[in-house]
């Protein structure tokens, strides 16, 4: 006789049971250990620049005026020299302006200008220990002082006219 088919529909819906109460127990599982899919408060922040504080004021310092007054007091006669040797520069460049290079007059200018070249340098020194003093206070992290960046910007600015004016000089010269 033929036997009976065996029921297995109990065993057939156990997988898929299994399936669906594992997956709700990990609904319902303690989850403090993983991290919140909420937006963490930095996100909220946006992608903004924060404002810029405001800057600190810079302390005086005495030590540093005296010796910005001393470099200035310099820099100011350096200059006066430089302005009065361009004069005498240009009146001779004026008068090489036809002559042949190596002659007399162009000598003259040549050697005016030299002077010229050398009065610029001693400007460029009182360049330099404005340059070294703004270097020193950024080396021991001090903020920037104003005196000191303007007499700085200044300095600067008078160099570069001075070498233009000799530039200027020479050029107008014939190369020899």
């Amino acid at each position: 006789m033929p036997r009976p088919p065996r029921a297995r529909a109990p065993l057939a819906l156990l997988p898929p049971a299994l399936a669906i109460a594992a997956s709700l127990a990990g609904c319902s599982a303690d989850m403090s250990g993983y991290p919140s899919l909420a937006p963490r408060p930095v996100e909220r922040l946006g992608f903004e620049e924060p404002a810029t504080p405001p800057p600190v004021p810079v302390a005086a310092d005495p030590a540093l005026d005296a010796r910005l007054a001393e470099i200035a007091a310099a820099r100011a006669a350096a200059a006066r020299d430089f302005d009065a040797a361009v004069e005498r520069a240009a009146a001779r460049a004026a008068a090489a302006r036809g002559a042949a290079a190596g002659s007399e007059r162009w000598l003259d200018a040549q050697t005016a200008i030299a002077e010229l070249d050398s009065l610029r340098s001693t400007h460029a020194d009182s360049v330099g220990q404005l340059e070294e003093l703004s270097a020193t206070r950024a080396q021991a992290l001090q903020p920037a002082y104003p005196a000191l960046e303007r007499a700085l910007e200044a300095a600067r600015a008078t160099a570069t006219a001075q070498t233009a004016r000799i530039d200027s000089l020479a050029a107008s010269l014939p190369s020899g």
